[in-house]
């Protein structure tokens, strides 16, 4: 029996963007994978988990443990079949009361010391949620060991076991009063203070910093490392910044710390909408290995970074982690020049020849909708007389001439492609579509514009030249000279109309610090064949404020049970 609640569904969209590293939450123990003929599927969870002491008022707290499943093979194929998951509980008896989550993505059931999941298929992510509080009578600082199997027919799990502890230190990281207004070049101090507000002292914390294109932190600490983003491609095309700086000493219970002296935050001629997100938790060598989460990083030249005590008042995990983090957004004035690119085609009746548009950004400020997640902009196409449409990019819908709604996707006359929910600041966007040449037209013109995603307020808001917003795609020119698109004769027969239904507007440049979008058919593919029913003309919805599934993992690493889920949420099931 599987049930998917809201709980559920904030874990599963965590799962992409903790995968690309962007901010790994918490660290896993796994263990390695045993040598076996059959597929061997590794189980994890929380390397920790700390319980709030049994209160003398009240009801206990509860803290959750999520239990997961992950491939070290990689292939993807997961499998179908039913499963089994047995979790001994003994060790923690008289120390830790357990419940089943009532989100839990398994069929689980406790019996005395001992909990039986059930489930159908075995897909990368967590398998089962539990929630854990202090036995009544338990003593602070009082541990055991929870450890977990599998079976399936024809599958070899590898075992887990992970710590359950009553106390701990429970570290909260206070809000900045950010001025969230800016102009490029304000550069704003970030005194990032938090509290300890567990019952056992921290022993050394890493401070997390990840920031937007459009942000950058200016000092570069000796104790902090600092990577760009380059070579990330999560969701959306685009990269964070991050830094993680290892602070030494014991932060003490019942005291706050700030920064000796703040660092800086600074909108740099890029920003236009940036978060910035900051963390903080215990230091330890798998923390630091979970948020690197194997992207390159450089360690700074200067001073070390700082903490002093600002009041008074053993090593362990967090309380609770879903305090740990405070984000801010930022929006700066700032502008970027979005400029539509056509070209020139030639061909003969019966060819069929690859005709590219699209816009490229020429800045200064890159546009990304962290937030909502919804397109940057769109771009519209009318598709030249004597020409017919066989092929498309996937994120492209064939509209009617007015821009309805048209069931079949290719021969239509116009063309609405939604862009990337970020674009960066130099990218340039490419849509290939073939067209096959019914009729010689000399000079037949189509139009191909870059607009808002609401055809009824087709400006775009942060694009102070709009007079380069349109371009032209003209087949069979009468004159070739002047020709800033090319001139090429296409190809007989369904030349470009192969492979798969791939978007062609997010393929990023490789290597680059927040690509978004980039030139050419790189990896943009047209389709031949059906597409999906476009909904409202193929127009982008622009009501949604919630968050993006990709960034949700960046913005609400929420710790605790939720915290470990981020990283290995299952992907493969509905």
């Amino acid at each position: 029996m599987t049930r998917l609640s809201p709980r559920t569904a904030l874990r599963r969209t965590g799962s992409g963007l903790a995968a690309a590293g962007l901010l790994a939450a918490g660290s896993l123990a796994l263990g390695a994978p045993a040598q076996a003929a059959d597929p061997v599927l590794t189980l994890g969870g929380p390397a920790a988990t700390a319980l709030h002491p049994f209160p003398e008022d009240g009801s206990p707290r509860s803290s959750s443990l999520t239990l997961t499943v992950d491939d070290p093979a990689q292939d993807g194929s997961g499998y179908e079949g039913e499963v089994t998951y047995t979790v001994d509980l003994g060790g923690i008896a008289g120390i830790a009361d357990v419940s089943v989550a009532e989100d839990t993505g398994a069929d689980c059931r406790i019996t005395g010391a001992t909990a039986v999941c059930r489930d159908q298929g075995v897909h990368p992510g967590s398998v089962a949620d539990f929630d854990l509080t202090a036995a009544e009578g338990s003593a602070e600082g009082a541990t055991g060991t929870v450890t977990v199997t599998g079976a399936a027919d024809g599958v070899t799990f590898t075992p887990f076991s992970t710590e359950v502890t009553v106390g701990g230190p429970d570290l909260v990281m206070k809000r900045l009063p950010f001025e969230q207004t800016l102009e490029p070049g304000d550069v704003q101090p970030a005194p990032i203070t938090f509290a300890n507000e567990g019952t056992t002292a921290a022993d050394g914390v890493l401070l997390t910093l990840v920031y937007s294109r459009g942000l950058e932190i200016p000092e570069r600490y000796a104790n902090c490392e600092y990577s760009d983003g380059a070579g990330q491609r999560p969701p959306g095309g685009f990269a964070w910044s991050t830094a993680l700086c290892s602070v030494e000493g014991a932060y003490e219970p019942g005291a706050v710390y700030t920064l000796a002296v703040p660092l800086s935050v600074e909108a740099t001629e890029r920003a236009y909408l940036d978060t910035f997100v900051y963390r903080i938790a215990e230091d330890s060598a798998s923390q630091r290995s979970a948020q690197r989460a194997g992207a390159p990083f450089t360690r700074g030249t200067g001073p070390e970074l700082a903490l002093k005590k600002v009041t008074a008042s053993a090593r362990g995990a967090d309380l609770d982690p879903r305090d740990n983090q405070q984000e801010a957004d930022f929006r700066t004035e700032n502008t970027a020049d979005f400029v539509a690119t056509g070209g020139r085609r030639t061909g003969s009746v019966g060819e069929t020849v690859t005709a590219e548009v699209g816009f490229r950004n020429e800045g200064p400020a890159w546009i990304g909708h962290l937030r909502s997640g919804e397109p940057v902009a769109a771009v519209d196409f009318t598709v030249p007389e004597g020409a017919e449409v066989t092929g498309k990019p996937a994120s492209c819908k064939g509209v009617t001439a007015t821009g309805a709604y048209r069931e079949q996707q290719l021969g239509a006359p116009r063309y609405v492609c939604d862009t990337a929910m970020a674009v960066r600041d130099g990218a340039e966007t490419g849509l290939p579509f073939a067209l096959r040449i019914t009729e010689v037209v000399p000079d037949a013109t189509g139009a191909v514009t870059v607009r808002n995603t609401r055809l009824a307020a087709p400006g775009l808001p942060f694009d102070p030249e709009p007079a380069n917003n349109t371009a032209q795609l003209v087949l069979n020119p009468a004159k070739a000279s002047g020709d800033t698109g090319g001139t090429s004769h296409g190809t007989t027969g369904t030349s470009g109309s192969t492979g798969g239904d791939t978007p062609g507007s997010t393929s990023g440049t490789s290597g680059s610090p927040g690509a978004s979008s980039t030139s050419g058919s790189t990896g943009s593919h047209l389709s031949a064949g059906p597409a999906s029913a476009p909904t409202g003309g193929g127009l982008a919805s622009t009501g949604s404020v919630a968050l993006t599934a990709s960034v949700a993992a960046a913005m609400a690493l929420v710790a605790g049970g939720v915290l470990y889920v981020t990283t290995r949420r299952r992907v493969g099931r509905g």
